[in-house]
Order: C-alpha cells, then sequence, then structure tokens
C-alpha cells in the first residue's frame, strides 16, 4: 500500500524546487551580465588600440607632408597634411574627453566581481543539490548574494549594445534575460543539470562504504 506523503516533506520538496529555479535564474542572469562586462572591456581596448594606431599613422604623414612644403612646393602634400591634422586633432580631442582606457579597465573589474559572484551561485546550486546545506542557510547566502550584487550593479558603467551581442554569441542565448532550461543547463557542470544522474567527480572516485568499513577493521 502506498505511503501517504507527510505535509512537510511536501513542503520541503516546494520549497527546494522554489530556491532552485529562482537560483538558476540568477546565475543566468549574472553570467550573462559578467560576459557583457568582460566583453565591453575588450571592446574599449580593443577602440583604444585602433585609435592609439592611428595617432601614430597621422602624426608620420602630416610630419612629412610638413617636412616636403617646407623644403618643396608640392600643394598635393599641403592639402593631405592639412586633411591629416584635422583628423587628428578630432582623435585627440575624443581621446581627452572619452577615456577608453579608464572604461575597459572599469568594466573588467565589475566583470571580475561579477565572475566571484557567478562562482558563489554555483557553489549554492551545489549545495541545493547535494543537500548539504538547510534550506534557511541557502535562503541567507542567497539574500547576501543579492545585495552584494546591487552594490556591483550601482557602481557598474553602462554596457554597449555590441557588448551584449558579443555576450549573446559567446553564451549562445536570446538577447532577452530570460533562459531556457537547456540555456542554463549548457552553462552549468554535467551533474547540475536537470534530469542529470551523473555525480560529481568527488563522489564518483569516492571508496563504497562497504570497502572503507572492511578498512577499518583490518
Amino acid at each position: 500500500m502506498e505511503q501517504p506523503t507527510h505535509p512537510n516533506a511536501r513542503v520541503s520538496q516546494d520549497e527546494h524546487r522554489a530556491l532552485e529555479a529562482q537560483i538558476r535564474e540568477s546565475y543566468g542572469r549574472v553570467a550573462y551580465s559578467h560576459k557583457a562586462h568582460e566583453k565591453s572591456a575588450d571592446i574599449y581596448h580593443g577602440r583604444l588600440q585602433n585609435l592609439k594606431l592611428a595617432q601614430i599613422i597621422l602624426s608620420a604623414i602630416t610630419t612629412g607632408g610638413i617636412i616636403i612644403t617646407l623644403f618643396g612646393e608640392s600643394r598635393i602634400s599641403t592639402v593631405i597634411a592639412a586633411i591629416t591634422s584635422t583628423v587628428l586633432l578630432t582623435i585627440n580631442t575624443y581621446t581627452k574627453e572619452h577615456d577608453l582606457g579608464e572604461l575597459a579597465q572599469k568594466h573588467a573589474s565589475v566583470a571580475g566581481d561579477l565572475w566571484n559572484a557567478r562562482e558563489a551561485y554555483l557553489s549554492l546550486l551545489t549545495d541545493l543539490a547535494s543537500r548539504s546545506a538547510p534550506a534557511e542557510e541557502i535562503r541567507k547566502r542567497r539574500d547576501k548574494l543579492q545585495e552584494t550584487l546591487k552594490n556591483i550593479y550601482k557602481a557598474a558603467p553602462r554596457t554597449i549594445p555590441k557588448a551584449y551581442s558579443a555576450a549573446q554569441a559567446a553564451l549562445k542565448i536570446n538577447e532577452e534575460l530570460t533562459f531556457s532550461e537547456e540555456e542554463i543547463d549548457n552553462m552549468l557542470p554535467p551533474y547540475l543539470r536537470r534530469g542529470s544522474t551523473q555525480e560529481p567527480e568527488s563522489a564518483q572516485q569516492r571508496p563504497p562504504a562497504d570497502a572503507v568499513n572492511r578498512a577499518a577493521e583490518l
């Protein structure tokens, strides 16, 4: 005869599923944001390098044109020198008003903080899967993480659309901050995926209990 499910057991199961669903969604959001800020840092760093290279080339062309003008009578070189000088002035003004190096560093710093938060969410999911921590402790750690994320996002610079596209391509997800089970599973270790029967490597490598008992008796 089938035994009825105890009400407390049902509540515990429902609570576990609700916590897991929320933390999985938070993990996905943080993973996406981390990648977006990482890509933003790469984009700004790349722009800075391109502008520096352009400054070097334009400076060389401008200087060469001025030298030719001083020692010759080439009108073409004068026009070229004037054009490159104007473009160089525009680039110099832009780099003074927009510190791309500082922006790249800020995004990289935020990405580092978000990486740490992402790993903390992963630890929460691991503890949930192994039932090694009570629900109350999981909730406290979750709330603390949410407070940490609030402070990170408050100080974070805005990401650019190109970075979101790059993050989407890197994580193979949609632009919307919603995640299918398959998408989140693709970002999680195999043993934490929904419906997985695979155990963590540490559990797989652990000797059977009877073998441990026999060894203790020797």
